[in-house]
């Protein structure tokens, strides 16, 4: 378990808290537990608002699930909640077309196009007047949520409270099925070559699963949106952070695209390659997501590329299956030996995701009443932990933790959507993951070791035995502190050069990386040189004195 205090120095961010607790000399003084604002008590007359995610969830009124009801129970508020279907690009493009929008809107990708359509309200005002928890949570961030033109439009989500705690199982991108190792004795897999190489192997011990055929490697490429799970790797696999299009060097802080490179080439050529011996699943860039999650949940798969939080189902729907040797554990693959990965975040704050009120919200002195009453310890503690007794338990020592019966729920998507943690743990106003509380306590329950230790099947703990480590963090380098991190929260104007760069770049990875990974045998340099002839056309030098000039910034506190 690494533990880290993490503190905001920035001049900026001293300079706004210090402003944000002067306001906050009347009323309760941003209390964590207090739910009133500066004007009183918070109405509790029914009302019900509207909210849109931009993320992947199945529609519900708030009040459906236990967690909603109890905000219900406290302020009178419900949710009617929507979640984007299709490409998200397109229903941004139908609101702002429209002019009518949610009360709420968590924006995920198309936040620029939203704030340049003028779909946000500010919100300095309402937090002025009734945010004293706001105020506690976002105090050191001011500087890095507040726009150019001194407006706050979002409330983002990893606004950490009281330090940085490391969580004990991070991930990398690379998985791996259990069987695979476990058929081979458990062997070091560190490079991409020993990755597939062992993939390979198994796929030509064992061509079939009850009857179907076995896919070596998957990975989800069949939408704009999500594109970037498989455009990414070459970054990690150079030894870098999740920065997204740039690699950052540590010294002169400058940001170099990958795209183009000899490191996107070589990620390109080994899935040519496995392609070309069957391995690379045929509809990699032509399934949906529903249709890749099914795979994954079938077993059929021995490898696949993804971030964590994209294939939450097919996780908690293998581990509840019960069988260990079909769920996949993530490895910290690079391209060589000598190349230290990257995979763990290091101390981070996101600004371009968040919770907005819209320009159609009905009532958004009551909207930023819930927000702040959610920012309390005691609601934090309800939309990540749950109820006491019921989700939870608390020990001798004051520390919560988890029966084994408890975590079974907390694992089971179903049980997650109905008491509520699928919709009101991540895209609302919260702490962020790495929180901790005053009392000591982890924010996230899975990243408090007790809770950790209990969650580890019998599965889980052979595999940690073989490979004679203590948690799934330990296969991992440690991460190197970045204080700009991460890159790929720095905002492009919409119509800006870099906005149509990274545009025109991304369509150009979307046209050609079907074509180069699928390409025949032999076929692959003359791919790729079509594809670098028409990349060389974009002024990539541009976008990287941007990117370099934004992290410099960022670096002087100047967010």
């Amino acid at each position: 378990m690494r533990t880290k205090k993490w503190l905001q120095t920035g001049l900026a961010a001293v300079m706004a808290s210090a402003l944000l607790i002067a306001g906050c000399s009347g009323g309760n003084n941003g209390n964590k537990n207090s739910a009133s604002g500066n004007d009183g008590e918070v109405s509790t007359e029914p009302v019900t608002f509207t909210y849109f995610g931009f993320g992947a969830n199945k529609d519900t009124m708030a009040s459906d699930t236990t967690i909603g009801k109890k905000l219900q129970e406290q302020t009178g508020v419900d949710w009617k909640m929507e979640y984007v279907v299709g490409d998200g690009s397109t229903k941004s493009g139908v609101m702002i077309a429209g002019g009518d929008y949610p009360d709420v809107i968590s924006p995920v990708g198309e936040l620029a196009k939203l704030l340049d359509a003028g779909a946000y309200i500010p919100l300095n005002d309402l937090i002025e007047k009734y945010g004293p928890n706001i105020k506690r949570v976002y105090g050191d961030y001011m500087n890095k949520i507040t726009n150019e033109d001194g407006n706050i439009y979002i409330l983002p989500f990893t606004a950490n409270v009281n330090g940085y705690l490391s969580p004990p199982d991070p991930s990398s991108t690379f998985w791996m099925q259990r069987r695979v190792l476990k058929e081979f004795g458990y062997p070091e897999v560190k490079t991409l070559d020993q990755y597939f190489d062992l993939i390979e192997k198994y796929q030509a011990k064992y061509p079939k699963v009850d009857g179907k055929d076995t896919i070596g490697f998957a990975t989800f490429a069949g939408t704009a949106g999500e594109f970037f799970t498989i455009t990414n790797q070459p970054m990690h696999l150079a030894g870098y952070p999740n920065e997204g299009g740039v690699l950052v060097d540590m010294e002169s802080h400058e940001a170099k695209l990958y795209q183009g490179t000899e490191d996107e080439k070589r990620w390109l050529a080994k899935l040519n390659e496995m392609n070309g011996k069957g391995l690379v699943d045929p509809e990699t860039f032509t399934a949906n997501k529903d249709q890749y999650l099914a795979k994954l949940t079938s077993g059929r798969v021995l490898g696949y590329v993804n971030y964590s939080w994209q294939i939450n189902d097919a996780t908690n729907n293998l581990r509840s299956a019960g069988n260990d040797d079909l769920r996949y554990v993530a490895l910290p693959i690079v391209f060589d030996e000598g190349i230290k990965d990257a995979y763990v975040d290091p101390p981070s704050f996101v600004n371009n995701r968040g919770l907005g009120i819209s320009v159609s919200a009905k009532d958004p002195v009551r909207i930023i009443k819930y927000f702040d009453n959610l920012l309390t310890d005691e609601n934090q503690k309800l939309v990540e932990w749950g109820i006491e007794g019921e989700t939870y338990t608390k020990n001798a020592e004051g520390r919560m933790v988890m029966s084994e019966e408890q975590l079974t729920n907390r694992n089971d998507n179903d049980f997650k959507r109905k008491f509520g943690f699928a919709y009101f743990d991540y895209e609302w106003p919260r702490y962020g993951d790495n929180s901790v509380y005053d009392d000591g306590n982890a924010h996230v329950p899975f990243n408090q070791p007790e809770v950790a230790a209990i969650n580890y099947t019998e599965g889980d703990k052979t595999l940690l035995e073989k490979y004679n480590l203590k948690t799934f963090s330990d296969f991992y380098a440690e991460p190197v502190e970045r204080p700009w991190y991460p890159a790929w929260s720095i905002e492009k104007e919409p119509g800006s050069p870099e906005q149509l760069f990274s545009q025109r770049a991304g369509d150009l990875q979307q046209k050609y990386y079907p074509r180069m990974v699928l390409a025949a045998p032999g076929q692959f340099e003359k791919v790729w040189s079509e594809y670098l002839a028409e990349y060389n056309k974009l002024d990539a030098k541009g976008y990287e004195e941007f990117m370099t000039n934004k992290i410099k910034d960022r670096i002087d506190g100047k967010w």
